[in-house]
């Protein structure tokens, strides 16, 4: 028997944009069931970035249920920087983020989750500190989760660590900030990769610094991850990283033929 595909099927096309330089900084936020957030989110980002800087509101519906598709079309109505992404059914954080980021119109690309425990307040310092890097990615140096939560945290992030070979002090932290162009070429064509987009990154030869934010506690609606739920899951996606460490080749190419020719 065939198959069946898991990718999303948005209502609308995701359609590949390219980077326009009318925008300095897109920011990406996955909506499930977040219509209290809304307009909180959209209202922080205005108090934050303001008329600083160009930049975009890039909201992608999950399959919500609860009327987040309705607000994300007042939004859009009333500021052409809000822009949405619909999809017709629940599809995971990884597909929302992809689509996302496939549709950001600036060179930089800025995620964050739309339940405003992320604060876009964190993102200008962030951005001052990028210099020559390909990322920078939050971690939140004060939890406001339970202990359960905060614990199972802790241990995941050891896990990860020592298996991925890599040093990330927060891989559930959704605050971060991508080169576009680089974020593009990680695999996100697979459930749960968004967990390690720094760590593959770093395995494509990007440059990914760190940077402490804030962390707050969710304001409405119900999360979407327990200890229970992410666990299991988790720990299959990371042997898949692992496999993919060791499976990664970069091109050895010494001089290309272009090169050769202006020489």
């Amino acid at each position: 028997m065939p198959v069946q595909s898991t990718l999303p099927t948005p209502v609308e096309p995701v359609k590949q944009v390219p980077c326009a330089d009318e925008f300095e900084l897109s920011l990406v936020a996955p909506v499930y069931n977040e219509a209290d957030n809304l307009g909180p989110l959209y209202r922080r980002v205005c108090e934050v970035f303001g008329d600083a800087m160009r930049w975009e509101l890039v909201l992608v519906d999950d399959g919500s249920a609860d009327g987040s598709t309705d607000l994300m079309k007042e939004l859009r109505r009333a500021d052409p920087r809000v822009r949405c992404v619909f999809f017709s059914r629940n599809s995971g954080q990884t597909s929302a983020m992809r689509a996302g980021i496939k549709n950001a119109r600036a060179p930089l690309v800025a995620t964050l989750d739309a339940d405003l425990q992320n604060d876009p307040a964190d993102l200008p310092k962030m951005l001052e500190l990028l210099g020559d890097a390909d990322a920078i990615v939050g971690w939140r140096i004060k939890r406001n989760d339970d202990f359960v939560r905060r614990a199972s945290s802790k241990i995941a992030n050891a896990i990860r660590n020592r298996l991925s070979h890599d040093q990330i002090r927060d891989t559930g932290c959704s605050l971060k900030i991508f080169r576009t162009a680089a974020i593009r070429q990680v695999p996100l064509h697979f459930e749960g990769m968004h967990r390690f987009m720094p760590t593959l990154m770093r395995y494509l030869g990007f440059k990914v610094l760190e940077h402490p934010v804030s962390h707050h506690p969710r304001r409405a609606g119900v999360s979407k991850y327990g200890v229970a739920n992410r666990a299991l899951r988790a720990l299959r996606d990371l042997f898949a990283v692992r496999w993919m460490r060791t499976r990664i080749r970069r091109l050895p190419i010494v001089v290309e033929e272009s090169d050769v020719r202006r020489g």
